[in-house]
């Protein structure tokens, strides 16, 4: 009986387990396993979203690879963005983060007037950017004149919509400048008097301290920025519609990526192939390629934790 009354403890053990992990199993099967596989299935498949769909082999992933144009101008304005525009806001608000916890008066002032643009609208601030960055009216493009420096054409002129893009972001940076700066008044302060004491500059307090104390935050951010890069629709979007003149409501048809597919990306094709063209099977390949290469990205940059967190031990 001993054996039986084991196996039986246990199971109820193994279903006391399952029950408390099936609010998270369901949410795994419906939101991330059930849609991972359907898109699986009709990218090898020939649907429009009112017939059923038919089989058709690689054709799909045929077109999207060697007959879709916008493809691979989308491929690269994302990689692009992956590795500028992510770069450029860690640095960014990193650097705002220590400049901010430096300042003795007024860091409240500071920390509020530097957070309240990531609280603006997408919609709303690329509006307002694309109207300050206006290469003939605009308040930037004037000020550059008056101090007698060239003026881009930012959302008109292909190569500077994606810097524009940039410079939108970081004008949002307030949430890394939070995170960051949670971090940096986190790091022991006995640890950069000891470095004081052995006279160790601010460069060096900075490498040996701060670095290693604050890296698994970095590597937060910069996979989290990777994520959010790989799903950046709304701004480039509506930058591009503002700068072409296409404001109008719905019925309008709009090919995205003006000016001259510089804004386009691959979130966009999904919308653009799926719902413009009615082409679910080829819009199932793009999403796939946008899922492989956050995988590939995150993966990466896992690998490469030891080495960052340790940097500068």
């Amino acid at each position: 009986m001993a054996p039986n009354t084991e196996r039986a403890r246990r199971r109820r053990a193994a279903l006391r387990t399952a029950a408390f992990l099936s609010p998270w199993l369901i949410g795994f099967a419906v939101f991330f396993a059930y849609p991972l596989l359907s898109t699986v299935y009709f990218s090898f498949t020939r649907y429009d979203g009112f017939r059923p769909p038919v089989p058709n082999g690689l054709a799909n992933w045929s077109y999207v690879f060697t007959d879709y144009p916008l493809f691979w101008p989308a491929m690269r304005n994302t990689l692009w963005l992956v590795v500028v525009m992510v770069s450029c806001r860690v640095v960014f608000g990193l650097g705002i983060g220590l400049l901010i916890t430096k300042i003795k008066t007024g860091a409240g002032i500071f920390r509020t007037l530097f957070y309240l643009p990531y609280l603006a609208p997408p919609v709303a601030a690329t509006l307002a950017f694309v109207f300050l960055l206006n290469p003939g009216t605009g308040p930037a493009n004037t000020l550059l004149d008056g101090m007698g420096l060239p003026t881009p054409g930012w959302f008109t002129d292909a190569a500077w919509s994606k810097p524009a893009l940039t410079a939108l972001a970081l004008w949002g940076v307030g949430d890394l400048m939070v995170i960051f700066m949670a971090a940096l008044l986190d790091v022991p302060k006995e640890q950069y008097e000891a470095a004081e004491l052995d006279g160790a500059g601010a460069r060096a307090r900075f490498r040996h301290i701060t670095l290693p104390n604050i890296s698994p935050i970095i590597l937060f951010a910069v996979v989290t920025g990777v994520i959010q890069a790989m799903q950046y629709y709304t701004q480039p979007l509506v930058a591009g519609k503002v700068a072409a003149g296409v404001i109008g409501g719905s019925g309008q048809q709009f090919e995205p990526g003006y000016p001259d597919k510089s804004t386009l990306t691959l979130p966009q094709l999904v919308y653009n192939v799926g719902f413009q063209r009615s082409d679910y099977g080829a819009a199932c390949v793009v999403a796939l390629v946008l899922f492989a290469l956050s995988m590939a990205f995150t993966a990466l940059l896992m690998r490469r934790r030891g080495g960052l967190i340790g940097a500068g031990d």
